[in-house]
C-alpha cells in the first residue's frame, strides 16, 4: 500500500501569476517537458477564455495580507495509464475545488532516484466563492459585504476559521483524495491501494519516509542509492531485500 504525498500552501498577494506559470510551465518553465495536461473551470465572466486574468486579478486587488490561492499538489499512481491520469486528475481538481475557480495541471516526469514515472497533479484554488453576483475584477477581492453583498467583494470559503478546524479540514480532504484516486485503481482493475493516513494514526512504528531531493539524490553514491532503494522497496511493498551488490569487484 502506497502513502499518499497531499500537499498544501497558500501564496501571497503577488505570487499568484508566477506560480501559475510554474504550475502549467510557461515560459522558462516549458523546457521541463512533463506537462501532460492542464485546464481550469468556475471562472468568472472577465476570466472565461483567459484564466490567467483571475490571478492577476487577484494580484493587484487581492487585500495586502490575504491569500491570492490555494495551491494543492497530489500524487497519483504510477501504474495508471496517460488517458486514466487525465481523467483522474481534471475529476480531482473539480471534486476538491467544488464551485470556486480552479486551475489544475498534470505533471509526469521521472524520478530522480530510479527514474520511474512519478505523476502528480497541482490544482491551484482561488477561495473567492461566486455567489451569482457579476463583479469587476477589482470589486470581487474586496472584503466581503454580508448586509450588502451587491457592495463587496466575494466572500472567501476559509475566512475566519480557526487552526484547529482548518487541520480537520486538511485531514478530510487527504481522505476524500485518496478514497477517490483508490476508487479509480479498482475501476481500472488494479489492486494497488493509496493510504492517506499517518505511520501513527495506523500504529506503524516506523518513522516516515524523508524526501531527499533531486540535488541529495545526485550526491548519492551508486552504492548507498542501491541500498536506499532497496530499503524503500522492502518498507514500501514488502519486496524481499536483496544480496547486497559488491561494487567494489
Amino acid at each position: 500500500m502506497n502513502a499518499l504525498h497531499f500537499g498544501i500552501r497558500s501564496g501571497k498577494r503577488g505570487t499568484a501569476s508566477t506560480h501559475l506559470s510554474y504550475v502549467t510551465r510557461g515560459g522558462r518553465h516549458a523546457k521541463r517537458g512533463d506537462l501532460v495536461d492542464t485546464g481550469y473551470g468556475n471562472m468568472p465572466s472577465w476570466a472565461q477564455d483567459n484564466p490567467s486574468l483571475l490571478w492577476k486579478a487577484s494580484d493587484t486587488y487581492e487585500r495586502k495580507n490575504g491569500s491570492t490561492f490555494r495551491s494543492f499538489i497530489i500524487s497519483l499512481p504510477n501504474v495508471l495509464t496517460i488517458e486514466q491520469l487525465r481523467e483522474l486528475a481534471r475529476d480531482e481538481a473539480q471534486r476538491l475545488a467544488g464551485i470556486k475557480p480552479f486551475q489544475f495541471a498534470l505533471h509526469l516526469p521521472s524520478s530522480s532516484l530510479e527514474n520511474e514515472p512519478n505523476p502528480h497533479v497541482h490544482i491551484v484554488i482561488c477561495d473567492r466563492l461566486p455567489d451569482g453576483i457579476e463583479r469587476a475584477p477589482e470589486q470581487m477581492f474586496r472584503r466581503y459585504n454580508a448586509q450588502q453583498p451587491e457592495r463587496g467583494g466575494c466572500k472567501k470559503d476559509t475566512g475566519g476559521l480557526p487552526p484547529s478546524e482548518l487541520r480537520k479540514a486538511m485531514r478530510a480532504m487527504r481522505e476524500a483524495a485518496a478514497n477517490n484516486i483508490n476508487r479509480t485503481l479498482e475501476r481500472y482493475g488494479h489492486d494497488l491501494r493509496i493510504e492517506h493516513r499517518t505511520h501513527k494514526e495506523r500504529g506503524v512504528d516506523s518513522p516516515p519516509e524523508r524526501y531527499l531531493g533531486p540535488t541529495k539524490i545526485r550526491l548519492m553514491s551508486d552504492a548507498d542509492r542501491a541500498t536506499y532503494i532497496q530499503k524503500r522497496r522492502v518498507r514500501r511493498r514488502g519486496v524481499p531485500p536483496q544480496p547486497e551488490i559488491n561494487t567494489q569487484a
